[in-house]
């Protein structure tokens, strides 16, 4: 697992540590402080990768447009 995918659970859900190592039992927690220490000490960058990645998300979800499902629950009316 990478620093950044880990600091985006932080940021999007924002879970302690203790959190972390629930919905990640394969890390441990000197693994997690580790990582969130090396965050903070490379935050401009790994900031800036996790906007990378959400930048390119985002151009995928527009290129790839509606999905078949999401057309079908808005036709039925299920969904806006």
């Amino acid at each position: 697992m990478k620093v950044v995918e880990l600091v985006t659970s932080v940021q999007a859900y924002g879970w302690s540590p203790e959190e972390l190592h629930f919905q990640y039992p394969h890390l441990s927690m000197s693994q997690i402080y580790s990582a969130l220490a090396y965050y903070w000490e490379h935050k401009e960058e790994i900031d800036a990768d996790v906007k990378q990645r959400f930048e390119y998300s985002e151009k995928l979800r527009l290129e790839a447009g509606e999905s078949t499902l999401a057309k079908r629950l808005r036709q039925e009316g299920l969904i806006e």
